[in-house]
């Protein structure tokens, strides 16, 4: 398995556009999406990158939304998807639309996410999947450079393994296939053959566990402790009691 972490530069899209069939990817994407979005709640729902900032998120309770990119976006702030200017724990739910894929560090683009993140706040990822007819085309060496095979593609068992080491509890994991003869096509592979969808999306909830001491369990040990200390005392009189006689 090739380490996550990259040194090749890798340019991201701007638009979906930019990707053969990206306005497919993008529509079907958004479809899946919908059922979801209105299970989301909070006050502030951040895109990373620009991929995500094209999704239709309009469904979504969630009233201030916005992008950061590091160009910038109209309405949106333009920063280090690496470094997020913003506060830990301010954030209540974070989308990811295919931002790892084009990350030259996906554990710190995970990591910036997880810290701006409020506790049991959300997370959605999105990206191709590398065992999908889309991700054969990474055998062929003609189209390493072209989008978009030019960027990483994760298995959905990775990614899930990434949450699990920050705590996260899935609560969405799919795939679907998207064909590129036929707009919203593709439903027979993804009803029967899930396995092999070409875009994965995970949704996941960030689950923290407070350290509060358990003050009934602590009084319980310091009374089993006097009294084992009380048993040893009373064995130490009984013992000098003899000696003496």
């Amino acid at each position: 398995m090739k380490p996550a972490k990259t040194r090749q530069i890798l340019k991201t899209p701007d638009h979906w556009e930019e990707i053969p069939w990206g306005d497919f990817y993008r529509e079907a994407l958004q479809q899946h999406l919908q059922p979801y979005l209105g299970k989301l709640y909070g006050f502030h729902l951040l895109k990373i990158g620009a991929l995500s900032a094209a999704i239709d998120t309009d469904e979504c309770p969630v009233s201030h939304q916005f992008t950061v990119s590091p160009g910038g976006l109209p309405g949106g702030v333009a920063g280090n998807e690496m470094r997020l200017p913003f506060l830990s724990k301010s954030i209540d739910v974070c989308f990811l639309a295919h931002s790892l894929s084009w990350s030259q560090d996906p554990h710190q683009m995970l990591r910036e996410a997880d810290r701006v993140l409020i506790d049991d706040g959300w997370i959605i990822l999105t990206g191709f999947n590398p065992f999908s007819l889309l991700g054969a085309g990474k055998l062929l060496p003609w189209l390493h450079r072209r989008l978009p095979w030019s960027g990483r593609m994760f298995s959905q068992g990775r990614m899930i393994d990434w949450l699990s080491i920050l705590n996260y509890e899935i609560i969405c994991r799919e795939s679907f296939q998207v064909v590129p003869w036929r707009r919203n096509g593709g439903e027979i592979i993804t009803a029967h053959l899930p396995v092999l969808g070409c875009i994965n999306l995970l949704i996941a909830r960030k689950r923290t566990y407070p350290l509060t001491p358990n003050r009934s369990a602590l009084s319980a040990g310091r009374s089993r402790l006097r009294t084992a200390v009380n048993v040893t005392r009373q064995c130490s009189e009984i013992k000098s009691q003899d000696t003496d006689k």
